[in-house]
């Protein structure tokens, strides 16, 4: 709500930051449901306040679908794609087999919606490579974020309806 820095008073400031906040306080709340995924923050040990940790949300899916020794994903659902996969997964329930996961199909799609970065595109393209070899990933997105764009969506009076132009 404001187009120069020279009419930025302090209640905007402030206002701008507390809806900010309120926007990461909707996230976390949207995100408690989330049994594996619920927080891309380590606070470490109360004696070990310095490992303190960052893992972002796409890191974390990325590294669970890529796991060779994962157990079935608690927040990750396969999605049937045809008559096949429907009848294994019909069969799974009489037979007490595991469904099938995520990483089992050679071609990995990650739709991001609202935005990802060259860097986050770079760190999927990484950890594919190096956790399962042979797997082709397809990182799509709503918007290309850059530096600039991410904080103007940050500061969009409508997040969930950006301009177009970002």
């Amino acid at each position: 709500g404001c187009d120069s820095s020279l009419n930025l008073t302090s209640q905007k400031a402030t206002d701008a930051v507390d809806g900010i906040f309120r926007s990461l306080r909707d996230i976390a709340r949207v995100r408690m449901h989330m049994k594996q995924f619920n927080s891309i923050h380590n606070p470490g040990s109360n004696t070990h306040q310095a490992s303190a940790s960052y893992k972002p949300l796409l890191k974390q899916v990325v590294e669970e679908i890529c796991n060779p020794d994962r157990p079935d994903p608690v927040d990750i659902e396969h999605m049937s794609s045809g008559l096949t996969d429907l009848l294994q997964i019909m069969l799974s329930f009489i037979l007490q087999v595991n469904r099938p996961h995520p990483g089992d199909h050679p071609l990995l799609i990650i739709f991001m919606v609202g935005g990802v970065s060259i860097s986050e595109v770079k760190m999927v393209k990484d950890l594919v490579a190096t956790r399962k070899p042979g797997t082709q990933v397809i990182v799509l997105s709503s918007v290309l974020l850059t530096p600039h764009s991410t904080v103007e969506l940050l500061f969009a009076p409508d997040r969930l309806q950006p301009d177009a132009h970002i």
